[in-house]
């Protein structure tokens, strides 16, 4: 069977201001909804006569279908075409968008929020492979900084968006807010974007179900935990069965003809050092954001848009540094970006904790959040950025799937254990009991934070240029020491 590859795209020529617009109204609906319901769920909970728990799932159930299906979504872009697969998802998220917006029931919702999930899923690694092809190498980490600002922004905004909406309107308009963009970035997308193809064959299906089910088994068990307990029989079951199933993975990659995920990949520095600092950038991330919109709701007493507000000092920083940093990168290399961007996340969390207290005023964690922030708006669209200098354009759409999945895992086990950390350290009894135990969570976020430092310290120096052949078993565009 003949290959198919970026050079036998169809003939549309490449619109990167386009393809950038596009793909970053994707990334902003598909983090925003994120987190966007947790300021609601009071409200919903009295409309749709369901029980808190119940709605938890409606959070639950989003993460759990977006984290297990970025490489199933990387995979079908690179047999199907990435743009094809891309529309689609994007549309999906649209239509499940809709159905959440009318759902007159708590099943309905539920329904619809795993529909969701897995549309954000497939749309997102084919949509950074989409904006990498877009942009030649030399300019790619400027636009890596721009999706990166929007989608730290949506994700940190969530909670604030909801609960204006909610106070505002109500809650089915959370929803609503995504039609008319996705609506927009859908048919837009299908008549302005290049099509591209990766070079497989046919479908590695034993290896996308081993991968899906893994990564599921894990993801299960991280959002029980902290209901249950992570010695509970269920959660310690669902951790076995995924670490069993991703082992099984790794050897059915080693020995078949067409992978889902070339072992050969991790043979490069960039591209392991990069998958490795995405886990606990994310895990600190979004562990970290779960835990200071608590803080500041539960700690001291500000309500859901107050808290949004006052994070804007963290989440603004990515929509001023990112494109920054991004651009910096592409001229000096992306290592000391990453390396600064985890070590200023974890002093800003690590600052966090250490002046926290009932009586602590919002200015003395006004200078750790903006270092929280600027941290985060370095390393994103860095680490991004290093995964598509380190693999041949070939191997992007499955590059980016691989690293989009260690984000999305990062963060649901951040929550997790974070959450698991609190509980043992304080309690929602009274404010002084809350401080203690997110204190003790925003250290563990740090400290994650320090351990993707040191993943960083590893990674290759600037690209030199690629060598105009090379065996196959070396990527093009190689990040070299």
């Amino acid at each position: 069977m003949t290959t198919r590859t970026r050079t036998d795209s169809t003939n549309r020529p490449v619109r990167p201001g386009w393809a950038l617009a596009l793909v970053a109204v994707c990334a902003f609906l598909t983090s925003l909804d994120v987190m966007v319901v947790v300021t609601a769920l009071p409200t919903m909970r009295t409309e749709l006569n369901a029980s808190l728990a119940d709605l938890e799932w409606t959070i639950n159930a989003y993460n759990l279908a977006f984290a297990c299906l970025m490489l199933t979504g990387a995979a079908l872009g690179d047999r199907f075409g990435r743009l094809k697969v891309y529309v689609f998802g994007l549309a999906l998220f649209t239509l499940a968008s809709v159905l959440a917006a009318v759902a007159g029931n708590v099943e309905v919702l539920i329904l619809a929020r795993v529909l969701q999930g897995v549309a954000a899923g497939i749309a997102i690694p084919v949509s950074l492979t989409l904006l990498g092809d877009a942009y030649p190498p030399e300019r790619r980490g400027w636009a890596m900084g721009i999706w990166g600002s929007v989608s730290g922004l949506a994700v940190a905004a969530g909670p604030m968006v909801g609960g204006f909406i909610t106070e505002g309107l109500n809650w089915h308009w959370i929803f609503w807010l995504n039609v008319p963009f996705g609506a927009a970035g859908t048919m837009l997308s299908a008549v302005l974007l290049r099509e591209s193809y990766g070079t497989a064959p046919k479908i590695d299906l034993v290896g996308l179900l081993l991968a899906s089910f893994g990564l599921l088994g894990l993801v299960w068990a991280a959002v029980r935990a902290p209901g249950v307990g992570w010695g509970s029989g269920d959660v310690l079951l669902s951790l076995a069965v995924g670490v069993l199933l991703l082992i099984l993975f790794v050897a059915w990659e080693r020995r078949t003809a067409h992978p889902l995920l070339p072992m050969r990949l991790f043979g490069n520095r960039g591209f392991t050092v990069s998958n490795i600092s995405a886990f606990f950038q994310h895990f600190a991330l979004i562990g970290a954001l779960f835990i200071l919109s608590q803080l500041f709701q539960v700690g001291f007493g500000h309500g859901p848009l107050g808290t949004g507000l006052r994070l804007l000092a963290w989440t603004a920083m990515p929509m001023i540094v990112a494109p920054l940093a991004g651009g910096l990168a592409d001229k000096h290399g992306n290592r000391p970006f990453m390396v600064g961007g985890l070590l200023l996340q974890a002093v800003g969390l690590a600052w966090i904790a250490d002046v926290a207290s009932p009586g602590t005023g919002y200015g003395a964690l006004v200078v750790p959040l903006i270092l929280g922030g600027v941290g985060i708006a370095m390393c994103l669209p860095t680490t991004i950025n290093m995964v598509f200098g380190s693999v041949a354009p070939e191997d992007m759409g499955i590059a980016s799937g691989s690293n989009s999945a260690m984000r999305e895992v990062g963060g649901v086990f951040g929550v997790a254990f974070l959450s698991l950390v609190f509980a043992a350290n304080g309690s929602y009894d009274n404010a002084a009991s809350a401080i203690d135990g997110f204190r003790a969570a925003l250290v563990l976020g740090a400290v994650s934070s320090a351990v993707g430092v040191v993943a960083a310290l590893f990674a290759p120096g600037k690209s030199h240029p690629p060598m105009d052949a090379a065996p196959a078993a070396i990527q093009k565009n190689p990040e070299t020491v």
